[in-house]
C-alpha cells in the first residue's frame, strides 16, 4: 500500500470513470486503505504538478541531495 494518494484531474467526477473517480471509489477497490491521507487537486496537471513537486522537493526531501548547483 502507499504512504499518500494525491490525484491532480480536471476530469469531473462520475462513478465508474477511473480518470474521474474520487478516491473513496479507489478504496472500494481495493485501490486505497480507508486511513491513508488523501488529496484531490481538481486542476490543470501541467500548472499544479511542478508547483507540487517544487514543495516536495524543497521541503520533504534532503535539499542537499537534490540540489542541482552542487
Amino acid at each position: 500500500m502507499w504512504s499518500y494518494f494525491c490525484q491532480i484531474s480536471d476530469s469531473t467526477t462520475s462513478y465508474g470513470s477511473y480518470s474521474g473517480a474520487v478516491p473513496n471509489e479507489k478504496i472500494t477497490w481495493g485501490k486505497l486503505g480507508p486511513e491513508m491521507p488523501r488529496f484531490l487537486n481538481e486542476s490543470d496537471a501541467t500548472i499544479v504538478a511542478p508547483l507540487i513537486f517544487q514543495y516536495v522537493l524543497e521541503t520533504v526531501c534532503d535539499n542537499n541531495y537534490y540540489r542541482r548547483d552542487k
